[in-house]
């Protein structure tokens, strides 16, 4: 199985016969070239490896030939080589967009490394892509619930078949699963879209007062009623009313409900006129309604009338398959409400996302999107690689590559506590793009929680 394609560029024929058979040693697909020219014919925005090039070159230089990959597609890793470097020359690569800098001579190991890890940046890039792709294509098309797996195809197919009938639905699931976005989606996809979409929490609304909720009521028909009110049904009409945790409602209404739903009329609380609503009741609870009956907590007859269409939402413990795009859609969703360019997310993160328990389900994976997006999550990649440390020498003596790292991680650091942890004062401040020192930020382990009221913590 091939480890990703690279390109290396050379002038020097030996040298890219030498890195052609380690690479290749190593499972890569490598194209060596010559010059830079050669490089850019083979380069575009969907290009799936990396470019390894000398800086040292004939016409088109190392720096010039990044400037224009850069140009191409800012994602593509660019690792520089040469012989003749030094600290200025490199932060320059460096602020330019180049992923990494190395210095011949440099031992294989440590070249093989640096190759694998520019590698697995772009095909993380690729699969977010890939992601954004498909999420996009999900929102040319018709309204539907994201997701992969086997459970949600049934339901996104359920969906469309009663859509457009005026069958009454009950939706059940664990909270959190997405029961109102299902209802809405029934909703959008259905005759009724250009009418209102009503949701109502049963379990959020007083005893005292779900009945004018529900239904309404008329001036003096109790204290403190001013005036006529339209109640939810009337005000759904021609639409949808959403009725959440269904199971919290109170025994009386679950009866004047039951009538609603067999007759289609309702009657304003302190008034003895009938008026007819064109409704769909789409229903929502978390328990298992049959029981409740069995045990006098719901009415029966209110059960098996509203038990006809019932949509079952899995938990998301159950379409861990679903977890990547649903988590790259609420990390869209986030980084667009606090005007953020959208982080890439990566693999060991979203790794550990997969193998969580999710007790909280959509609504917690919500939440740690925008714990995401805000860089306020635990991040796997905290710990730094061994060949990062400040301490790691080579041949006796730390090389350029080293002290290239060290210095930029130092910058950046600086620049994070000079800012508290402001992101877009510190790429400002570097002169770097916002992903850039997202990318940065994960590869030396600083996490910007760690930045805020810096300060505070050194006094």
């Amino acid at each position: 199985m091939s480890s990703g394609k690279v390109i290396f560029v050379d002038d020097e024929h030996y040298v890219r016969q030498s890195r052609r058979q380690t690479l290749e040693l190593a499972r890569f697909e490598v194209t060596t070239l010559s010059n830079g020219e050669d490089a850019l014919h083979m380069l575009d925005a969907h290009w799936p490896g990396i470019l390894v090039t000398d800086i040292k070159m004939p016409g088109m230089n190392g720096l010039e030939l990044l400037e224009r990959v850069v140009h191409l597609d800012k994602d593509i890793p660019v690792v520089l080589v040469t012989g003749h470097g030094d600290i200025p020359m490199a932060v320059k690569a460096m602020q330019l967009g180049a992923y990494d800098f190395i210095e011949k001579p440099c031992p294989t190991e440590q070249f093989l490394e640096i190759v694998r890890r520019a590698m697995e940046k772009r095909q993380l890039v690729m699969e977010n892509r890939k992601l954004k792709q498909e999420l996009a294509s999900n929102r040319d098309r018709e309204t539907k619930i994201l997701g992969r797996c086997d459970a949600v195809e049934r339901l996104n197919r359920t969906i469309r078949n009663i859509a457009e009938s005026d069958a009454d639905v009950l939706v059940l699931g664990e909270t959190g699963t997405g029961k109102e976005l299902v209802a809405n989606t029934l909703h959008q996809q259905s005759r009724r879209r250009e009418r209102p979409f009503v949701p109502l929490n049963c379990g959020a609304i007083p005893p005292t007062l779900i009945e004018s909720e529900l239904f309404g009521h008329e001036a003096g028909a109790f204290t403190n009623a001013g005036s006529r009110r339209i109640g939810k049904f009337e005000y759904a009409n021609g639409g949808t009313l959403f009725l959440d945790e269904i199971e919290s409602m109170p025994m009386d209404m679950q009866v004047r409900l039951l009538r609603v739903l067999e007759e289609r009329v309702i009657e304003r609380l302190g008034s003895n006129e009938q008026i007819k609503v064109d409704v769909r009741i789409i229903a929502a609870t978390k328990v298992d309604l049959e029981e409740a009956g069995t045990q006098g907590l719901f009415r029966k007859d209110l059960f098996y009338r509203l038990h006809v269409v019932n949509l079952l939402l899995p938990p998301l413990r159950e379409r861990k398959e679903d977890i990547p795009l649903l988590f790259q859609h609420f990390v869209d969703e986030a980084s667009r409400r606090y005007n953020y360019d959208p982080p890439a997310v990566p693999r060991e993160f979203m790794q550990e996302l997969i193998n969580r328990s999710w007790e909280g389900n959509i609504r917690e994976l919500k939440n740690e999107a925008e714990r995401f997006v805000l860089g306020l999550t635990a991040n796997p990649i905290d710990k730094l690689s061994k060949s990062i440390s400040p301490d790691s020498k080579v041949n006796g003596t730390r090389n350029l590559s080293e002290m290239v790292r060290v210095f930029e991680k130092a910058t950046i650091e600086q620049e994070l506590k000079q800012h508290r942890g402001d992101i877009k004062k510190t790429y400002t401040a570097l002169g770097i793009p916002r992903q850039t020192l997202y990318d940065k930020m994960n590869k030396y382990g600083l996490k910007r929680s760690h930045f805020f009221n810096s300060d505070r913590k050194e006094a």
